[in-house]
């Protein structure tokens, strides 16, 4: 027998143009090729920063979500859990590297592309917002990143030695594994949700899939 295609699957395959526009950018393919200009890394530094800061608000909304909104017996509060545990970590690694490539995280100002990133993050946060909406953004979001900087790690490509810290933290087969398991998060709720409910989760994944490419385009062209 074959193996059920999940929502997801089908999604991203009807998006893969997007989706490869959001994981094989060509700021992740500078680093993956080694010839990154250093300036646009630390334009992407200081601005996911503010970003990551306004993630934790969000991340913190999908909890409570999905304490509201999950089956006990589905782990997905103690998955979601995980990944908020995580955020503190992930603060003060941003912290340590911009000290380490002197970049003032004080006097950075968020550029358009990540001011509309975080206002859309922001509105996920609302109680009206489904469970399963908030929870494909949220996998969405972890996703593209895993695979962009999964990518800067295989075997063949030529990624500065200084970067390689950077694409271990989001590329490694652990975050891998927790993106799965969000991922599974995703589809069980999608196999219940009402037609309603999955026209906006896959229009919420277009969004993310686009906030991503112009995030990596306001890095990439330093602007």
């Amino acid at each position: 027998m074959q193996a059920k295609i999940t929502v997801t699957e089908t999604w991203l395959r009807k998006h893969r143009h997007l989706y490869d526009g959001a994981t094989r950018h060509p700021f992740i393919g500078s680093i993956r090729d080694g010839n990154i200009d250093i300036s646009a890394f630390k334009t992407w530094l200081g601005q996911d920063y503010i970003f990551v800061r306004a993630f934790v608000p969000f991340v913190a909304s999908v909890l409570t979500k999905a304490y509201k909104g999950s089956d006990d017996g589905n782990g997905d509060v103690e998955v979601i859990l995980g990944g908020v545990a995580a955020l503190h970590d992930e603060i003060s690694w941003f912290k340590k590297e911009a000290f380490k490539w002197g970049v003032q995280l004080s006097s950075i100002a968020p550029q358009k592309a990540n001011q509309e990133y975080c206002r859309f993050l922001e509105s996920l946060i609302s109680p009206e917002v489904e469970y399963t909406v908030a929870a494909v953004a949220f996998w969405a979001i972890e996703t593209i990143y895993q695979e962009s900087f999964a990518h800067c790690l295989e075997d063949d490509s030529k990624t500065p030695p200084e970067l390689k810290e950077t694409c271990q933290r989001w590329g490694n087969e652990s975050f891998g594994e927790y993106c799965n398991s969000l991922r599974n998060i995703v589809d069980r709720q999608l196999e219940k949700a009402s037609d309603d409910v999955i026209t906006k989760a896959e229009a919420t994944l277009l969004r993310v899939l686009e906030h991503e490419v112009d995030f990596w385009n306001m890095s990439h062209r330093r602007t």
